[in-house]
């Protein structure tokens, strides 16, 4: 059992103390974002969808922290109320492919042959197709919604998880633990769950830190395109959409904003995932 602790010490291990900041600083940044979606009817100072015809086009002022759109909506209240969707999507679409990916890959790893071939196979057809025109044929038979595209981003996201929970897996199958447990009578299912799979967490929370980053851009590709979010709901890749009209009259405002905050998200997740990728690649060596 003393194996279980090398892994899942991986992440508290680095080479200096500069990764160790890096990783606290970024983690910070996410935590701001979810208290800022969770707390956001008590930080946002107005309703995030009722819009003011008086109020149209409005510049920052004391009344409105960053100007109001072309339906006289706040921009804070609405960036704020944003966040939610801009997490929420995202966490479903790491749930599900994080659950099936990583069933799928302790199965290849665990019983090869032919189940391995399958599964592998089935990956390459996945991957064939470019993960946003996958997501988009999926939304496009489906009705528009920010679930039907969190399902879809999540199917193409399955095979890049996958991989990496066998390749990893492959490795753990053949620790010699594994095998005298298999031979004391632990059945499959209770040994891959209770201790094939802890050891593999250090390497899925890295993959999965990155693959929120990742279909945060998705989703927010999708409703850019109209097919996710829908108006009046607040979302920073809907915002983006709906703000091209006011750019041409003068008031970049609020794509402008959403796309900056949809910046610094994407860019902390990716960058802790990498970090958090590079500390138990270290940890290894």
């Amino acid at each position: 059992m003393s194996a279980l602790v090398p892994a899942r010490s991986r992440l508290l291990r680095g080479s200096g103390g500069g990764a160790t900041t890096a990783i606290r600083c970024f983690g910070a940044f996410a935590v701001l974002l979810v208290l800022l979606a969770v707390c956001a009817p008590l930080i946002a100072p107005q309703d995030p969808n009722t819009g003011d015809v008086l109020s149209v086009l409005q510049p920052s002022s004391s009344e409105h922290w960053l100007g109001t759109d072309a339906s006289g909506r706040d921009l804070f209240s609405r960036l704020v109320f944003g966040s939610r969707t801009a997490l929420l999507g995202p966490l479903v679409v790491v749930l599900v492919a994080t659950s099936a990916g990583t069933a799928l890959g302790i199965l290849a790893a665990w019983n090869r042959g032919w189940a391995d071939s399958l599964i592998g196979r089935l990956f390459d057809l996945v991957f064939s197709f470019p993960s946003m025109l996958l997501a988009l044929l999926f939304v496009t038979v489906m009705s528009p919604g920010l679930f039907s595209a969190a399902l879809a981003v999540s199917i193409a996201f399955v095979p890049a998880i996958g991989r990496l929970v066998r390749s990893t897996a492959l490795r753990e199958v053949n620790e010699p633990y594994v095998q005298a447990l298999y031979t004391q009578g632990f059945g499959t299912v209770r040994l891959c769950v209770r201790h094939v799979l802890p050891n593999l967490w250090p390497v899925i929370v890295a993959q999965v830190t990155m693959s929120f980053g990742y279909a945060m851009v998705e989703l927010a590709g999708i409703s850019f395109l109209g097919l996710g979010v829908q108006d009046p709901t607040a979302d920073w890749g809907e915002m983006i959409n709906t703000g091209q009209g006011s750019i041409v009259r003068g008031f970049p405002q609020e794509s402008l904003y959403a796309g900056i905050v949809l910046v610094l998200a994407v860019v902390c997740f990716l960058s802790l995932g990498d970090l958090l990728s590079e500390r138990i690649n270290g940890g290894r060596r």
